[in-house]
């Protein structure tokens, strides 16, 4: 059995108790070496055998995991974040299916939601924004037309973008045009939950001076949207006026 799990943000101890528990158990453990916090792989056996797949091809992933399937083998395939975002699985899976072997997935928590908890916003405030875009900036990896992000801030919303950041002044600029004001404010959360996270606000209009003063790499995130500065409305979940099936109003 293969178990594809999400390794978290970056705390060790904010995986799931199940992906711990796989982690645990394994035989072979295949991690995503480049963002998987290391400081993981010390709740493997001693005797797991221990790949990483930064300096592997699909293929060689495959195989590797066929081999242990046929030595009837407990595999797990541990990725960043929850694996369902940007994590390039489903290509694993459809090569799986192929080959007849069985996994699962154990999500896991994504960095666009320890970004939140380390910036110690809500994405969704009523009157602000009730959506939240996860998106990118495109890259090597092509985005189609409707999903560039001029057209998405056409929306306003609240936005978490990933892997982009070495692209802030196109990132910026594509905002703009889109419709954000350059007074809308932005904050870069790079590493979130690991020892050395680093955390930048600005706006639209500064951000990327500041980042120049403070360099960031490739594994950060920006979010942006008014979310971040705003007087909003109270929620009306715990309004005294406002009845639901648990509580009635008070008069």
């Amino acid at each position: 059995m293969v178990h594809i799990v999400g390794a978290g943000p970056g705390d060790p101890e904010l995986i799931t108790v199940k992906g711990q528990r796989y982690l645990q158990e394994a035989d072979v453990v295949i991690y995503a070496g480049s963002l998987v916090n290391p400081a993981l792989l010390d709740l493997c056996r001693q005797e797991a055998k221990i790949y990483n797949s930064a300096h592997m091809t699909l293929a060689e992933v495959v195989a590797v995991i066929a081999e242990a399937e046929q030595q009837e083998k407990m595999t797990v395939r541990l990725h960043t974040g929850d694996p369902a975002i940007y994590g390039a699985i489903q290509e694993q899976m459809d090569e799986f299916d192929k080959k007849g072997i069985a996994y699962d997935v154990t999500p896991g928590v994504s960095s666009f939601l320890a970004t939140a908890a380390v910036l110690k916003q809500e994405y969704t405030l009523p009157g602000i924004s009730q959506t939240v875009i996860v998106t990118r900036q495109e890259g090597r990896t092509p985005v189609p037309e409707r999903e560039k992000l001029h057209s998405l801030a056409e929306h306003q919303a609240t936005m978490c973008i990933f892997l982009s950041i070495t692209m802030l002044d196109t990132v910026v600029r594509e905002l703009i045009d889109g419709g954000y004001s350059e007074d809308t404010p932005i904050a870069i959360v790079q590493k979130a939950t690991w020892p050395d996270q680093k955390i930048v606000r600005g706006t639209l209009a500064d951000i990327c001076a500041k980042l120049k003063a403070e360099p960031m790499d490739r594994t950060a995130m920006i979010v942006v949207g008014r979310c971040l500065d705003a007087v909003y409305e109270p929620s009306r979940l715990y309004a005294p006026e406002f009845s639901h099936m648990f509580r009635r109003a008070s008069q």
